[in-house]
């Protein structure tokens, strides 16, 4: 077996066996790998173009009645401040964002499903749109909901919708997880997602304890699988307030970067036309981790336009980047990265998945 086998019968359309995406998954640094990563951004550019797409992030509570092992927003985590950005104040960063031109905005947060939650939140999409004329496209990022909750938020006006299965497997998701979360309930939300009609996204965390290269491998098939439209995976980074930090003591980013940088290339190469963010832990793993993930593959980078003041109380994950930034400084480095990597931004855009119209007419 080599790279340009695998790559060869990706190209071709053909679904690889798990063995062969685990021969990429584990290409050590070397040309093989360059080949990879070569071959992943072509089928980009003939798939979704050297175009990124803009999503800015607004990060508008940390809190969270989920409680899950890595996550730095976790109920059981007392040293946080818990915080919610009052309604008017979501609705300001919002149409900040339609100023600056970013043109598709995200509504992130702990996960809650009390009518009080999801009355806000159909809300928000409602003045958004009415607000901003219709030009701003909504992704929500807000946890598992019921089928009822989900049409709601959609016939309010939102058309994307982010949520991460975190891990495909349902013995590593009950590893990483405690007892009362069902994989099963979270695949099941992906699943009515899609059915209403959202664009819909999932992902997963690379570089877990207890994860193996098959089990990435097989995240990616079950993208694939799933027939989801948008991809959002990033490297896993230790919180130290967490369970899992202490299953991790030799945390090593270039490990873990790198998987982030394949995974991305692999998904690319099987999925092709789909969204792909070039995720903020890449960043904080390293510089240029964020043109790194571009030139690997991915498409679309979520800066967060969260109040600067909000930001601390929104870590998922120690070191993240950006707390500190405000939004007009971070779009400037952006730009920087996407010159530097041959890049074109769109803005005013929303930049939807070529995928989920070509499901859409299936």
């Amino acid at each position: 077996m080599n790279a340009a086998s695998v790559i060869k019968k990706m190209q071709s359309g053909l679904t690889p066996e798990i063995p062969e995406l685990v021969y990429l998954l584990d290409l050590p640094e070397g040309d093989e790998l360059k080949q990879l990563y070569s071959a992943a951004y072509q089928t980009k550019l003939k798939y979704v173009g050297n175009k990124i797409h803009l999503r800015g992030i607004i990060e508008f509570s940390n809190i969270c009645t989920k409680n899950c092992y890595y996550c730095g927003i976790r109920r059981g985590n007392h040293n946080v401040t818990r915080y919610q950005i009052p309604e008017e104040d979501i609705l300001s960063q919002a149409l900040e964002a339609d100023q600056l031109g970013l043109g598709s905005v995200v509504l992130q947060s702990g996960e809650r499903s009390d009518e009080e939650f999801v009355s806000l939140i159909e809300r928000l999409v409602r003045k958004i749109k009415e607000k901003s004329g219709g030009r701003l496209g909504i992704t929500l990022s807000t946890g598992e909901q019921s089928r009822e909750t989900y049409l709601r938020w959609f016939k309010a006006g939102a058309h994307r919708f982010l949520l991460r299965i975190e891990a495909s497997d349902p013995e590593l998701y009950a590893k990483i997880h405690p007892a009362d979360h069902s994989w099963e309930k979270r695949k099941n939300c992906l699943t009515l997602l899609s059915d209403i009609g959202y664009q819909t996204g999932t992902g997963v965390m690379l570089g877990l304890p207890f994860q193996t290269t098959e089990h990435i491998a097989k995240d990616i098939l079950f993208y694939q699988d799933m027939n989801m439209d948008m991809i959002g995976m990033g490297p896993y980074i230790v919180h130290e307030d967490t369970p899992l930090a202490k299953e991790m003591p030799d945390f090593d980013p270039q490990r873990q970067l790198l998987m982030g940088l394949k995974a991305i290339a692999v998904t690319r190469l099987l999925l092709k036309d789909v969204n792909i963010a070039s995720t903020t832990a890449l960043q904080a793993l390293h510089p240029d981790g964020r043109k790194m993930g571009l030139l690997a593959g991915a498409n679309v980078i979520m800066p967060n336009i969260t109040e600067s003041r909000r930001r601390a109380g929104y870590l998922l994950y120690k070191g993240k980047p950006g707390v500190n930034d405000d939004s007009l400084s971070g779009l400037e480095l952006l730009k920087q990265e996407a010159e530097s990597a041959g890049e074109e931004i769109l803005w005013n855009d929303w930049g939807d998945s070529p995928h989920y119209f070509a499901r859409s007419k299936q």
